[in-house]
């Protein structure tokens, strides 16, 4: 018979269960995925905060796959939507239709859209029109949709996970700032090694197919984000994440003289607690039960770089966000 243990044994325990878990995902999906470790992981850290995520990269970098792959492992059911001017919202929320019943006559019975899957990917998001983009907003901000005046409510979980080329501009619809800021993180999808693209080439042009086994299910990721939440943020590491976020702002005391300079506007407070949420994730992947001043400045980039929206002067200097970011973090911990 086993002991008694005490909280924080079970705790510790479960600490520990989650990120061999993860970890098991990971090594699984670098079966398969050749690079790309940090996309993986980020991508995980949005999904157990939460949160949508947005990858932007050039085309053929396997954005796509990556999100397919992440769904099969994790056992989610997984719908695709490609993103075209001519996509309605109805094509992405579902519609009434007329069907007969058992008395004989007709009434009208909802049919899903693919936004009721556990991971909705969506392909070059920022090909639809406003209006589409609007539907998705609330499927995003409050994990309903409504047609014809009724709201039917969406999976649990439920993430968006979209993809926009950075170049491509013709045909295309910038995301309004609420959209943007709707997203947990944005993820740089950058280009392979020479070594990786080598090893891509021998992956994808054989014969061998690769399965890939399902090693947790949707009630692990509800699991695991209800563990997040609990992990402990100490004030000093508060205060940090709150000066970085404050000195996004141009007006701000502590801003930088390039954020003085080139931002037009900062992130807001959806942003900071972007940047709590995700730096828990972070520690609790790594086994800890608090957050560091590292777990802060590891997420900053991924969740703030999509809220720093640059002025005339920044968008013709093509000011680099990442740069911006990373002074923030380093004045923030001499200011510390």
């Amino acid at each position: 018979m086993r002991e008694r243990i005490s909280v924080e044994e079970l705790q510790e325990e479960a600490i520990t269960d989650v990120k061999q878990r993860i970890d098991a995902v990971k090594a699984e999906l670098s079966r398969f995925i050749v690079g790309q470790d940090d996309v993986v992981e980020q991508l995980l850290w949005g999904m157990v905060a939460g949160g949508h995520v947005l990858l932007e990269g050039l085309p053929g970098l396997g954005k796509t796959m990556v999100v397919r792959k992440i769904s099969e492992v994790m056992d989610l059911q997984f719908s695709r939507i490609q993103f075209t001017p001519d996509l309605m919202p109805t094509d992405i929320t579902g519609t009434n239709m007329i069907q007969p019943n058992e008395q004989g006559g007709q009434s009208f019975v909802f049919h899903q859209g693919p936004l009721f899957s556990n991971i909705v990917l969506a392909d070059e998001i920022n090909r639809a029109t406003p209006k589409t983009q609007s539907a998705l907003l609330e499927a995003m901000g409050e994990r309903t949709v409504t047609v014809m005046g009724e709201m039917h409510q969406l999976a649990e979980p439920f993430f968006v996970l979209a993809t926009q080329n950075p170049i491509e501009l013709e045909g295309t619809y910038p995301l309004p700032e609420a959209q943007m800021d709707r997203f947990i993180m944005k993820i740089d999808v950058s280009y392979p090694t020479r070594d990786e693209l080598k090893e891509i080439a021998v992956r994808t042009t054989g014969t061998s197919v690769q399965t890939l086994e399902k090693l947790v299910d949707a009630s692990f990721i509800v699991k695991a984000n209800q563990m997040a939440k609990q992990v402990l943020v100490a004030e000093q590491v508060l205060d940090y994440a709150v000066h970085v976020t404050m000195a996004t702002h141009p007006d701000n005391e502590h801003a930088t003289d390039d954020v003085k300079n080139y931002v037009l506007y900062g992130s807001g407070p959806r942003g900071l607690q972007s940047l709590i949420a995700i730096a828990k994730v972070r520690a609790l992947f790594d086994g800890r039960y608090n957050v560091s001043v590292g777990d802060i400045k590891r997420a900053a980039p991924a969740v703030l770089r999509h809220r720093i929206f640059l002025n005339f002067e920044g968008e013709a200097a093509q000011v680099d966000k990442d740069q911006l970011i990373e002074e923030l973090l380093v004045s923030a911990e001499e200011r510390a």
